[in-house]
């Protein structure tokens, strides 16, 4: 996942033009989902930060910014997607829950520096390298300091939704299925 792409008209990639990119890394099928950076790729390298570096380096020199790159394999997909809090309860909108894909796991203060935010609505949980946040009023009319919330975590991430995160694992799947 790559950070802050096509988002208010800065950081313009073009999915296909990503997909290309991946391949002359010699990623085997890679395929973008919905125009956020969301790139689903099989690769028999194991280390993820190698990897993420290598593929920021490419899209730097390629299309002239440097994203953070959120990596997670299809198995912590599917662990964050088990993790969720709001698996199960009925009075939560999947379209309102936000996964935010942390590039390491917070330091012990994080969860109770989380608490500080009790002032919003928003129900926060942190766990491992996954912060799960429910808008209740949606994601557009929240006040919650979002640049304050990374900060807190000293840590950076990239968030996605609910139904994007179901439909990249979803991907996932198909794509080892076929292998």
């Amino acid at each position: 996942m790559l950070r802050g792409v096509n988002v208010g008209g800065h950081n313009k990639i073009k999915m296909d033009a990503l997909r290309i990119l991946y391949e002359s890394l010699k990623f085997e099928d890679p395929r973008t989902y919905v125009q956020s950076g969301n790139v689903i790729f099989r690769t028999k390298e194991k280390s993820s930060p190698a990897l993420a570096k290598k593929i920021q380096n490419t899209v730097e020199r390629e299309f002239g910014f440097c994203p953070e790159v959120i990596l997670r394999t299809k198995d912590e997909l599917k662990k964050a997607i088990a993790a969720s809090p709001f698996a199960g309860r009925g009075d939560f909108e999947a379209s309102k829950i936000l996964v935010t894909f942390l590039a390491c796991e917070p330091g012990p203060q994080a969860q109770a520096t989380l608490l500080s935010l009790k002032a919003h609505p928003e129900e926060l949980h942190l766990k491992g390298r996954e912060l799960y946040i429910y808008f209740p009023d949606g994601v557009g009319r929240s006040k919650l300091p979002w640049s304050s919330v990374e900060k807190l975590l000293k840590t950076t991430g990239t968030a996605r939704n609910w139904n994007s995160v179901t439909k990249m694992l979803e991907i996932a799947e198909e794509m080892e299925a076929a292998a």
